[in-house]
């Protein structure tokens, strides 16, 4: 009987032990350039007094703090660009692509057991065509998505994949005339085509999904540059047809001029006999 309780409490002992010891949540949050993030927290408290947030960046060994018992600290480069919200949650505003990698915030729910939500905050990026000039009907172009991550080298292996889209949200894999090429290892993935006239102003959007859930998206849209030829055939054309408008319209004004002077000219002569016939008039 004595040998059952020991195994009893045994048990018992395994199964209570990870209530006292530090529990732990992820969470993932997507991004792109200039945007506004909350990390959550989900503190009980709202004075926040009990919760900090650190940050590990790709490659940092040590944390960066970025909040200290609810008060921010301002030896961090993007301390304007933080606050808290009333549960405690992150707020990140105009975010950037160093902004990535993993935020922590630790804090006690009862006063006795630390506890702690790891955020990892991902960066989503279209890398255009290396060359602008290569935006012409006719060329073959490339563009780059990639996920930035402290957690890439195992998100796309999570359920979350990257896909390229039309503006109708069509799968871009299913249409030939685009060459899809992906590396799930590394959350990346190319779309390479070939230039036709009516893709001027087309966008195609990379997304991020976790089944059907669309996490993220970062859109890039053909813009084609001018023909420079064309250009100096079009600035030609205009040169000539003001010369033409010139040629035409300056005999046609020198002209209305002759006419106009000519009827004044005849009219100051018609008048001049009146006038001395006045004269000779008041003199008498």
């Amino acid at each position: 009987m004595a040998d059952k309780c020991h195994i009893y409490l045994l048990g018992l002992i395994i199964l209570c032990s990870p209530l006292t010891g530090t529990s732990e949540v992820e969470h993932h949050v997507f991004f792109t350039d200039d945007e506004n993030v909350t990390l959550p927290c989900n503190n009980v408290r709202s004075d926040c007094t009990t919760t900090e947030w650190n940050y590990y960046g790709e490659g940092y060994s040590e944390p960066d703090k970025l909040f200290s018992r609810g008060i921010k600290k301002n030896d961090t480069e993007r301390h304007e660009r933080l606050n808290l919200g009333s549960d405690c949650s992150l707020n990140i505003y105009k975010t950037t692509k160093e902004d990535y990698g993993l935020y922590n915030c630790w804090k006690n729910v009862n006063g006795e057991t630390p506890y702690t939500e790891n955020v990892y905050l991902h960066f989503l990026h279209v890398s255009p065509p290396s060359t602008q000039t290569e935006i012409r009907p006719g060329s073959s172009v490339t563009l780059s998505c990639q996920l930035y991550s402290d957690d890439r080298n195992t998100l796309c292996k999570k359920g979350f994949n990257l896909v390229w889209v039309n503006e109708s949200g069509v799968n871009l894999q299913t249409d030939s005339r685009y060459q899809i090429s992906s590396s799930p290892e590394h959350c990346y993935i190319t779309l390479t085509t070939t230039l036709l006239n009516e893709d001027n102003n087309r966008e195609w959007r990379c997304q991020i999904t976790k089944g059907t859930e669309i996490k993220t998206s970062v859109s890039y849209t053909v813009k084609y540059l001018a023909d420079s030829k064309t250009s100096i055939g079009l600035l030609l054309r205009v040169i000539i047809i003001i010369v033409e408008i010139a040629a035409v319209t300056t005999p046609t004004v020198i002209l209305l001029q002759i006419i106009r002077e000519r009827r004044a000219e005849s009219k100051r002569r018609a008048e001049t006999p009146r006038r001395l016939s006045e004269t000779y008039y008041n003199l008498e």
